[in-house]
């Protein structure tokens, strides 16, 4: 086992006891998911010896349908980006059957096309939040990763439905993920926007075109579509996003639980302080971005608030002539967490899986269609919310189509 994949590991032995669907399988967890006793900081000094107390609503249902945890990975602070995420490396290696993950920017989906598998980000509300440390309440929810789309539709299965517990939840009746009528749930035309398209990189551009020709030849119909607004997508999540950040972090003044600071003159010295040694300076630029909407410009948050619903009209629009939208994963910028402490990095690399999370839609991560050594930004693909189980069995249509080219 690589130590250094993990913060940690499960104490307990495997249970073999309760059947269930997904007995037998294994399962990887962020610390920012609530397990009962477990150490749960977020990648984060503001959770520093935080000890969940107990367990996400999700974390007892894989529980209760036979699966084993296995332990919790390396992440970035708060799930904000992927800087130091393990979680890719612990499913590539074979650590672990599947891996749960924060997707508030797309992060399930680039971690999934860095090691060539399979990550899938549901529609918003469909799963649980109780019990994850979040940052972005309404672009935020628990993604998946695995090298199976079988397995993440049968772990989807188990995770979805009602909870008392999450007042979030969309009270539209979830979507099945019994994948056995597969023709019932097949998709025929897939769409791509052309203002997206045009802004790659020659590198992800050529890749991307490959793609599309082979989805030709397995009998995928693509059909070229215009968003001329694609590109404030980036403009709206950052907006919105960082003023939730910053009142969701609202909450870490070193009071209740958490990192405090003991070197302090006085309560408001220790509360200023507290939060000063809190956050990292990338996760605090984002949060004074969020109070300069919230207190200096606020109606720029209210009319991101007014784009984004027309946004959303816009795509249904779109998914009038396709039955799901195709983009790379990748869009060919890295950001290095070694050196990069700005926010715009972040979402440089992020760009293209953002609409998903602005839109609460489900979202796909398909590896490589080509052989091995050849750049790889990934194949995503989008559908309308509630259409979770059509793109998994898409997912899984592909891959039989690339084991049966190989």
């Amino acid at each position: 086992m690589q130590t250094d994949l993990f913060t940690f590991f499960n104490p307990s032995e495997p249970c073999a006891e309760q059947g269930g669907p997904l007995q037998g399988k294994s399962f990887t967890i962020q610390p920012n998911m609530s397990v009962c006793d477990w150490p749960t900081e977020a990648g984060s000094p503001a959770l520093k010896k935080f000890v969940a107390i107990e367990d996400a609503t999700v974390i007892e249902r894989l529980k209760k349908a036979g699966a084993y945890l296995v332990g919790s990975t390396c992440m970035s602070e708060l799930g904000f980006g992927l800087a130091g995420d393990t979680t890719g490396k612990v499913i590539a290696g074979g650590l672990s059957d599947m891996a749960l993950m924060m997707d508030m920017m797309g992060e399930v989906r680039i971690a999934a096309a860095r090691e060539r598998v399979f990550g899938f980000k549901p529609t918003n509300g469909i799963i649980s939040r109780f019990g994850l440390i979040g940052l972005v309440p309404s672009m935020e929810c628990f993604g998946v990763l695995a090298k199976d789309p079988t397995l993440i539709a049968a772990a989807m299965g188990v995770m979805t439905g009602q909870d008392e517990r999450d007042f979030s939840m969309d009270e539209t009746e979830p979507p099945s993920f019994d994948l056995t009528d597969s023709e019932k749930l097949s998709i025929r035309t897939m769409g791509i926007i052309r203002e997206c398209v045009d802004v790659l990189e020659d590198t992800v551009m050529s890749k991307f075109k490959t793609d599309l020709e082979k989805l030709k030849t397995w009998g995928f119909s693509i059909k070229e579509l215009s968003l001329p607004d694609f590109d404030l997508f980036r403009t709206i999540h950052q907006c919105i996003g960082s003023v939730e950040a910053s009142s969701s972090c609202g909450k870490y003044d070193g009071v209740r639980y958490g990192h405090r600071c003991h070197q302090a003159k006085n309560w408001n010295d220790m509360y200023l302080k507290s939060r000063a040694e809190s956050f990292g300076t990338l996760i605090k630029s984002y949060l004074f971005q969020g109070a300069y909407f919230q207190f200096q410009n606020y109606d720029a948050f209210e009319n991101a608030g007014r784009i984004r619903a027309r946004l959303a009209g816009d795509i249904h629009q779109l998914f009038a002539e396709c039955d799901v939208l195709t983009f790379p994963t990748g869009n060919g910028h890295t950001a290095d967490p070694k050196t990069s402490n700005q926010v715009s990095d972040i979402y440089d690399e992020l760009a293209l899986t953002l609409p998903a999370n602005v839109l609460g839609i489900p979202a796909v991560q398909i590896p490589a269609f080509s052989a091995d050594g050849e750049i790889d930004p990934g194949l995503q693909l989008m559908g309308p919310r509630f259409s979770d189980a059509r793109l998994l069995a898409t997912a899984c249509r592909l891959s039989r189509s690339v084991e049966g080219g190989r």
